[in-house]
């Protein structure tokens, strides 16, 4: 009798020829465990680990896990009323929070290096009727990924990631750091691992080596394209870099390379978040820049690449710039998803404030970098926070890159002065961002009304709480220092 992953056809001949290797690595490896992994719409990874005999039935039938991650907020609220008709979402396929079954994709599978015995493979979800998940962020940028491809089109993106590493300050947790539902408690303690402000100092940089030494030796084991690790800004700031590779691999890429660096980082007495701007003493924000290339389906081409040394964009470079100009406001939210983020958007603070573009400008949204004769022209997005959902905020530069390239956007003349062109401003906050999203109707088009009313109730319920907090406290409009609030929500979550 055909299993599910046969009965609906979720495999591609590439995936049964991976899976029929996986019996042998386990055993070579000598595997005990493995974690069955998927991106909520945060983007943090859950899992669950299954012996091995239960790992080999789910490469066949797929393995059930309850819907409930989908429907929580950041703080682990119930966001849904998951337990009325329709699930809270007018959805009957939704009510009582039923099952879903994941499904490995073999190309993701890795022998975790820090955690002996245990193996890793990443999964889609589906609804046992065998649709793919609604809500699922994967599901949602593999469809974009097809549609590209069918216009000859492949998206290759670089990752550029900052984030901070600190050392754990207590040795243990107390009541004070468990919270209840919709409610963090306070993150563990942590003290620098350098003083920051030194950028690009070798003898800070030292002062992290050895956590560095074996992050790089991690991501090499878990075949993470790392190009670079520096310190940057702030006491403790670090910024990876990985070289290109195609939407979905770099997507997969950077959910394992977030989940690997905190477990490997507090194994040895450090800890690592991805929140953006931590509430603590000088420390300075991080950002996520998206550096994307379309190139040809076939032949591999960069299409960004001009012919001449007039421009240093294509023509079909350039209309895609123009959509992610005109389509920064609603994109927003998918690369700036928390109310912590929003701090980042200030001039003259290497994060934008507008929708501008330039050549080589790290004060505009949008850099441009490469040139004729150069295979690695490319622009970088610089509107994102290190916590991103990765799978979101590739899928909002493919909405609004093609809807650039269909209506043959011209972005504008360079901004030569980043923070005072007379350009579209962003967003200021996540409820701004919401709204935004909430109201455009490409965004809506291209995934969903379904989808964009769940993003919105379920990031709007950070926003809800968030005023809350304010309203509790007695503080008018968004205090300039990160409040306890956001270090609570994000510090460790992220």
């Amino acid at each position: 009798m055909a299993g599910f992953i046969e009965k609906h056809s979720v495999w591609s001949d590439e995936h049964k020829k991976l899976a029929m290797d996986l019996p042998s690595r386990i055993r070579s490896a000598n595997l005990r465990l493995i974690r069955l992994a998927w991106a909520d719409p945060h983007g943090a990874s859950r899992a669950k680990a299954v012996t091995v005999p239960v790992f080999l039935e789910a490469l066949k039938n797929g393995y059930n896990i309850n819907v409930a991650t989908t429907t929580l907020d950041s703080a682990g609220g119930r966001v849904f009323a998951s337990f009325t008709q329709g699930g809270g979402m007018g959805l009957e396929e939704m009510t009582g929070s039923p099952n879903l079954t994941i499904v490995p994709d073999p190309a993701t599978f890795r022998v975790l290096p820090w955690a002996p015995g245990v193996g890793w493979i990443l999964c889609d979800e589906y609804f046992n009727s065998g649709v793919p998940f609604y809500f699922s962020p994967r599901q949602l940028l593999k469809r974009l990924l097809r549609d590209l491809h069918g216009k000859g089109h492949e998206l290759r993106i670089g990752l550029e990631v900052e984030w901070y590493l600190a050392r754990v300050a207590e040795e243990s947790l107390g009541d004070e750091h468990v919270g209840v539902p919709g409610l963090r408690g306070r993150p563990i303690r942590t003290s620098p691992a350098e003083p920051g402000y030194s950028y690009h100092s070798e003898s800070n940089m030292d002062l992290m080596q050895p956590i560095l030494g074996a992050l790089a030796e991690t991501y090499e084991s878990l075949g993470l394209p790392l190009r670079s690790i520096e310190n940057e800004w702030g006491p403790g700031q670090v910024e990876c870099t990985f070289s290109a590779q195609n939407a979905l691999q770099a997507s997969d890429d950077l959910l394992l390379f977030r989940t690997a660096t905190r477990q490997v980082c507090r194994r040895m007495g450090h800890f690592a978040t991805f929140m953006a701007r931590p509430a603590l003493k000088g420390y300075y924000a991080s950002g996520w820049h998206l550096h994307q290339s379309l190139v040809d389906a076939k032949t591999r081409e960069n299409r960004f690449t001009p012919a001449s040394g007039k421009e240093p964009l294509s023509e079909l470079g350039r209309a895609y710039l123009g959509g992610l100009l005109a389509n920064a406001v609603p994109a927003t939210v998918f690369a700036t998803p928390t109310v912590n983020g929003y701090r980042r958007f200030k001039p003259n603070s290497l994060a934008p404030d507008r929708a501008g573009w330039a050549y080589d400008n790290r004060g505009t949204m949008v850099r441009a970098l490469g040139g004729a004769g150069d295979p690695t022209t490319r622009l970088e997005n610089r509107i994102g926070e290190p916590s991103a959902n990765p799978y979101l905020f590739v899928a909002s530069q493919i909405v609004s890159g093609l809807d650039g390239i269909d209506r043959k956007l011209d972005p504008g003349p360079q901004d030569a002065d980043a923070y005072s062109a007379k350009r579209t401003m962003l967003p200021t906050s996540l409820a701004a961002a919401l709204d935004a999203v909430d109201k455009d109707a490409l965004f809506r088009r291209k995934l969903g009304d379904v989808f964009v009313d769940y993003y919105v109730k379920i990031k709007g319920n950070e926003v809800v709480r968030f005023g809350q907090y304010l309203e509790q406290n007695g503080i008018k409009g968004m205090p300039d220092e990160p409040t306890s609030w956001e270090q609570n929500e994000y510090f460790d979550f992220f």
